[in-house]
This record gives structure tokens, sequence and C-alpha cells, in this order.
């Protein structure tokens, strides 16, 4: 093994290369069981589809932990986490010592 991967990365993969299998798999089983060709290829098809999607979806799903990760190593600024100074919240501001009528 050339490199270490954290576990949710290597969970993930295995879930990709089991959904990948069963690509393949389901298809043969059905047209083993006697379904058409044309059907078991649908099924393939749509298989993949949803593969793919869901790999789409565990990779955003891990850069987001990622970077959940890296903010919360960060050091943040301010009682409420904001940066700079002056910020105000909600209420009515009026301008100087003007009186409000």
């Amino acid at each position: 093994m050339t490199g270490h991967r954290p576990p949710s990365e290597d969970s993930s993969t295995d879930v990709v290369r089991w959904a990948a299998f069963s690509c393949v798999l389901v298809p043969v089983v059905l047209v083993w069981y006697g379904t058409s060709l044309a059907g078991a290829t649908g099924t393939a098809l749509g298989l993949a589809a949803v593969t793919a999607v869901c790999r789409i979806l565990l990779r955003r799903s891990e850069r987001g932990a990622a970077r959940l990760r890296a903010e919360e190593g960060a050091p943040r600024r301010g009682r409420h986490h904001r940066s700079g100074t002056g910020v105000r919240r909600g209420g009515r501001h009026t301008g100087g010592n003007t009186p409000v009528g």
C-alpha cells in the first residue's frame, strides 16, 4: 500500500465498487432467469445511472466533511465567529444623535 486513505474514503470506494459489480451481476442474473436482453440492458443502464449519481453525492459529501474538519481546526474570531469590528445585528440604527420621532 503506497498511501493511507481515511476510513470514510475507503468505505465509499467499497460502496462504489460493490455498486459497479451489481451493475454487471444483476443483468446477468436477469438474463439467466429468462428476462429479455433489452430488459436486462435497461436495468444495467438504470443501475449505472444510479451508481454514478451516488458516487457524485458521496464525493461531494466527503469534500464537505473534509472542509468542515479543516474549519474546526482554524482559529475563530469574535464572540459569534464574525471577523472585523463594528458588526451589528438587527434592530433600528439611526444616524448620530438624531431623535427618533
